[in-house]
């Protein structure tokens, strides 16, 4: 029970804004009704890039999973909003940070989980790579990386104004789709049109 209490306090206080820090989380749709997994908890974490990197004004969505474990083990995290990151998986989200892993300590919260994961961006780990082709290039060619890095965040990771989310709904609305289902599947995958589309047609 005393590990329950601490879970909630510590929803509640990662819950609230607090522009200082560039980190916030707002419980799932599914949080606390997790099919086949009683007692977790499931959050959704928004990380802002930090200025003076190519992940600058960007705005990056984190799954995060409180399993029954925590807080002697350490929440499951990866990114949801695509990101060009050598700790970072291109494909899947699925992040390599050693405090998610063996380094993790109970005296550790689910912000400061998430503050590293803010600081990653400021301090890769090329030498210890999540996507192996990420790290290359960063390795090998970092204007080039610094280009594509930028490039993911303007593709993906940038709000949409309420016109190019008109648009967006528009695109996939031609593709034979109604507006209504086309709008909550970019909803649901925050505007990335290709992963709505393939969701519309259960790919």
């Amino acid at each position: 029970m005393a590990a329950n209490g601490r879970v909630k306090k510590e929803i509640s206080i990662i819950c609230k804004t607090d522009p200082t820090s560039g980190v916030i989380a707002t419980t799932a749709g599914d949080d606390l009704s997790i099919p086949g997994k009683p007692g977790w908890r499931h959050l959704i974490g928004t990380i802002q890039g930090p200025s003076g990197t190519p992940y600058e004004n960007g705005v990056f969505d984190v799954d995060i999973l409180i399993d029954g474990e925590y807080p002697f083990a350490p929440p499951k995290m990866k990114f949801i909003t695509k990101i060009w990151h050598p700790n970072v998986s291109s494909a899947t989200g699925a992040i390599c940070l050693d405090i998610l892993k063996d380094q993790w300590t109970p005296a550790l919260t689910i912000k400061t989980a998430m503050m590293s994961l803010q600081a990653l961006l400021c301090s890769p780990e090329p030498n210890d790579p999540q996507d192996a082709q990420v790290a290359k290039m960063y390795l090998e060619n970092k204007p080039e990386f610094d280009r594509t890095a930028k490039f993911w965040v303007e593709q993906y990771a940038s709000p949409k104004s309420d016109t190019s989310k008109e648009d967006a709904v528009g695109r996939v609305c031609e593709m034979g789709f109604d507006k209504e289902s086309a709008r909550k599947a970019l909803e649901k995958h925050k505007w990335d049109e290709q992963a709505a589309v393939n969701d519309l047609l259960g790919m």
